[in-house]
């Protein structure tokens, strides 16, 4: 079976967001030694970097570890999944989202297999908009989210144009 090269962008995105992210956690980890310090001012109060052992899903769900193992077999079956829907798709904007999705999805899931928690460090809850502290990996699967959402609306409003040209 050939890949087609459109997918392969894909596969490259989750890829550079699988790096990326574990990249980021081994040196919040090993470099800054946050686990130990606890929180680092970078932009106080705007950012800072904050160690957070995310146990759960989002805004606490799970919270307790119990799990943990639940979690990381769904992440990799939502990661085949994009896989597999990366080898149908046709548009740069859907592909871009699987990729960003995918890599997001198994970056967390090394660390939840890893640590038994995700590692979360970026904190701009000093704004007082944003709460959550976060890392690469989540960036990523909300900006894939995000354009998944925007595909979806412009190519459901590129089809009822072109359904609308040939009624005329």
């Amino acid at each position: 079976m050939k890949i087609p090269r459109i997918a392969l962008a894909a596969y490259g995105f989750a890829i550079l967001i699988v790096v990326v992210d574990q990249l980021t956690k081994a040196w919040i980890i090993s470099g800054l030694d946050l686990r130990m310090v606890g929180q680092i001012p970078i932009l106080p109060p705007v950012l800072n970097f904050t160690w957070v052992e995310n146990r759960g899903v989002s805004f606490g769900l799970f919270g307790d570890g119990s799990a943990r193992w639940m979690l990381s077999v769904f992440s990799v079956v939502v990661a085949g999944v994009l896989g597999w829907w990366a080898l149908r798709a046709d548009r740069r904007m859907l592909v871009s989202a699987i990729g960003l999705i995918m890599g997001g999805a198994i970056g967390n899931v090394i660390d939840r297999i890893r640590f038994g928690f995700v590692v979360d460090f970026l904190d701009f809850s000093g704004t007082g908009f944003f709460p959550w502290v976060f890392n690469v990996a989540d960036s990523a699967i909300t900006v894939g989210v995000i354009l998944l959402i925007l595909d979806s609306v412009l190519s459901e409003k590129a089809a009822k144009v072109g359904v609308a040209a040939e009624k005329s």
